[in-house]
């Protein structure tokens, strides 16, 4: 079986988004190529809620899905079709804006708010879908229990374990805790896109170290193996290249630049909204 070697790291920076909500940036508008289907990574990780607390009040999406997922922490969300919730540390929410959704994410005030969120671009078949909700509680979530580690699956399957069924991109979805001096060898579908993020510190790649908060691209092969120096966590992402052209423009994402302006004049007259957003 091939392993996969380090194609591209990406190191977060921090960054202020929303009404003023401090974070890491990981990947964004410059990284979309090489990490298809995977279009922006976010991270939160603070100990002070002022850097958090007004939140992303609402805005627009459209032609993606938004993965949230807590591991500490609260986010409040709603939308403007009456959708609400909460997601609590341990839980997910995956939302497909598909033709369009009004929404807002408010973090509240925590011992830590701990977390990330992953923009997923949707194939151009499904970028006029209907805005769906997918709430993943740790009831979804398998959790596997290995020799020094412990593994969330999060969306799709990790040997015989499974986690949520994505509905437009395949994608695998696993939150990895490894303990000191431990490695862990992950299995990867051949056709698949691979990275991981460190969110809680660093890990051993190749022989490399890898810094906390960095993005881990894997080039072709069939698994990945990653070593643990000290006490860390990390995520495991994989889905299929859509191979598809990207045309971006904030939070709506298209195939076409005439795509993207039809969809911002729909926002100025009122016409954005074109399906209620339902729960999966």
């Amino acid at each position: 079986m091939s392993k996969r070697k380090i194609r591209k790291l990406v190191q977060g920076k921090r960054a202020i988004d929303g009404a003023g909500v401090h974070l890491v940036r990981v990947l964004g508008y410059y990284d979309v190529r090489d990490f298809d289907p995977f279009l922006m990574l976010d991270s939160f990780d603070s100990k002070n809620s002022a850097d958090y607390i007004k939140g992303f009040p609402m805005h627009p999406h459209r032609g993606i899905e938004t993965f949230t997922y807590l591991i500490k922490g609260e986010i409040e969300h709603q939308d403007s079709l009456g959708n609400k919730g909460t997601i609590h540390g341990g839980e997910s929410q995956w939302m497909s804006a598909g033709s369009g959704i009004l929404h807002q994410e408010m973090p509240q005030p925590s011992e830590h708010l701990l977390g990330l969120q992953l923009w997923i671009n949707l194939p151009k078949s499904d970028k006029m879908s209907n805005p769906t909700y997918m709430d993943i509680t740790d009831k979804d979530i398998a959790t596997v229990e290995e020799d020094g580690a412990v593994v969330h699956v999060v969306s799709g399957k990790y040997k015989d374990y499974h986690g949520v069924e994505p509905k437009h991109v395949d994608a695998y979805i696993y939150d990895i805790e490894l303990s000191a001096g431990k490695s862990i060898t992950l299995d990867t579908r051949k056709e698949d896109n691979v990275f991981i993020f460190t969110i809680v510190n660093g890990v051993v790649v190749d022989g490399d170290a890898i810094p906390e908060k960095t993005a881990v691209l894997f080039g072709e092969g069939e698994s990945i193996e990653v070593t643990a120096k000290e006490d860390a966590r990390f995520l495991f992402f994989a889905g299929k290249p859509l191979q598809e052209p990207i045309v971006w423009g904030g939070p709506i994402v298209t195939n076409t630049q005439e795509e993207l302006e039809r969809a911002f004049d729909e926002l100025d007259n009122g016409t954005f909204i074109k399906h209620n957003a339902v729960e999966n």
